[in-house]
C-alpha cells in the first residue's frame, strides 16, 4: 500500500507530511487526505514511487 511506503519515508527522512506532499506531487494536503480514506490513481501512485525511488538514490 502506497500509504506505508509514505510513512515509511517520512519516518526515516524526519520530513513533515506536507512537505512529502508538496514536493512529491504538488499537493501539502496528500498524506492527510490518504490518511483519511483517499484512493491515489495509478498516476499518482507512480509520482510518488518515483520522487521516494529519486530521494533514495541521493
Amino acid at each position: 500500500m502506497i500509504l506505508r511506503k509514505i510513512d515509511r519515508y517520512l519516518k526515516a527522512t524526519s520530513m513533515a507530511p506536507t512537505r512529502f506532499g508538496r514536493e512529491a506531487v504538488r499537493d501539502p494536503r496528500l498524506v492527510h487526505d490518504l490518511r483519511r480514506g483517499r484512493e491515489p490513481g495509478a498516476r499518482m501512485i507512480a509520482r510518488i514511487e518515483a520522487y521516494i525511488a529519486q530521494s533514495d538514490a541521493r
